[in-house]
């Protein structure tokens, strides 16, 4: 069976090594960039307990090399930007391990040197062409650092192409993602905090919010957002230095100490902010009749609120992989089987997630009130919520037995 993946990233690095040890499997690996360059992941992030655990039970070896260029995610706490307390959560006290913080340009790196070799590198793609045989399988054109090839009677295509995936594009339709009214800006910068941030916290004033953590290489990574109008792009008066001094400050002008070297460092002029919109988009994850999953952000564009973006592209990796191993050691070689099988597997696990991200949002929309809905997060309903979502990572019980 011949299998080729679009796009190296979180998912697609995860799936090529693990599918190289599939019995009867020839795994490609396509990625535009040329190797080593992680230079345009110049941000941080954080994988939740969900994605830790999905990876042990997977591939314990890629566990600890993520881990090993990570710091721990350990806490979760919630103030004001004057500095009252208004959560603080220990990540043990609701899952059996904590999760991890790194930079996104390492995480990249760790993914791709462990897929080695399965991972072809300055490739574009040209053309993805369905046979005309009713099997599903598709023919792919691309150059590989300038030269023209082909793969064809691909049996399974795995789109991991992020998500404005070009893929999901051309066989299903523009994406029309949602927009839900909340500017926001992301940087990394060098750690010049003092100890003022380590662990993974949010301040708020009225719905605007910063979040920031301390990652490798002694660097901070921050995000910051606001309400916007549903639908409108950002204005660049609120993008102005003194528009997010602004935004972030108490009108009693009271800063805590953690707040003020934060609206300092995003109101200084040298700190270069890199601007976009949440936005969620609709749940997709195969095509009918052409032999397509989607993976990751091509599959589940969810709006970053509880930092499972790259979480659920680890966790969909690591369901799909033990589909794959599962049915195929059992003789179980039909590409529908796996697809049908995959989709069952995650299509709920992966609405849920969305919507609790959503959820989770209330916050940050305009009228949010941080304090009452920061409250609302220590109470049973919502803690059962982050429990489901930190331990329930795997196939459901008894899904590979029916299949």
């Amino acid at each position: 069976m011949k299998i080729a993946i679009i796009g190296a990233g979180v998912g697609g690095s995860i799936m090529a090594r693990g599918l190289a040890d599939v019995p009867g499997v020839e795994v490609h690996c396509l990625e535009r960039i040329a190797p080593g360059d992680h230079a345009e992941a110049g941000t941080g992030l954080n994988l939740g307990p969900n994605a830790v655990q999905a990876l042990l039970a997977t591939d314990p070896d890629l566990a600890r090399r993520i881990e090993a260029a990570s710091f721990a995610w350990s806490s979760w706490r919630v103030s004001t930007m004057g500095g009252q307390e208004l959560m603080k959560l220990a990540l043990k006290d609701i899952a059996p391990v904590e999760g991890w913080r790194l930079r996104w340009a390492e995480l990249y790196r760790v993914l791709r040197e462990a897929a080695g070799a399965r991972i072809r590198y300055s490739c574009d793609i040209t053309a993805v062409t369905p046979k005309t045989d009713g099997t599903g399988r598709v023919d792919i054109a691309f150059t590989e650092a300038g030269v023209a090839r082909t793969l064809d009677d691909v049996d399974l295509l795995i789109a991991a192409d992020g998500r404005f995936s070009q893929l999901r594009a051309q066989f299903h339709g523009p994406i029309n993602a949602r927009q839900v009214g909340v500017g926001i800006f992301r940087l990394l910068v060098p750690n010049t905090s003092g100890g003022l941030i380590e662990d993974y916290e949010q301040w708020f004033n009225g719905p605007a919010r910063l979040l920031g953590y301390r990652v490798p290489e002694d660097s901070i990574y921050m995000s910051g957002t606001f309400p916007i109008p549903v639908g409108a792009e950002i204005p660049e008066e609120m993008k102005t230095r003194e528009g997010l001094r602004r935004i972030f400050t108490p009108a009693d002008g009271i800063l805590g100490e953690q707040g003020r070297w934060l609206v300092d460092l995003i109101t200084d002029p040298t700190v270069d902010l890199h601007w976009a919109r949440l936005q969620e988009s609709p749940l997709c994850l195969r095509e009918t009749g052409v032999n397509i999953l989607y993976l990751g952000d091509s599959s589940n564009g969810m709006v970053p609120t509880l930092g499972q973006g790259a979480t659920q592209a680890i966790e969909s990796s690591c369901a799909a992989l033990e589909v794959i191993r599962a049915l195929s050691a059992a003789g179980q070689y039909d590409t529908e089987l796996w697809l049908e099988t995959i989709t069952r597997a995650r299509q709920d696990r992966l609405r849920f997630v969305m919507d609790f991200s959503m959820e989770a949002s209330d916050t940050l929309l305009a009228g949010g009130d941080p304090i009452s809905g920061t409250a609302k997060k220590t109470e049973p309903p919502f803690q059962a919520k982050l429990s489901q979502l930190y331990n329930d990572f795997g196939v459901p019980d008894g899904l590979l037995q029916e299949a």
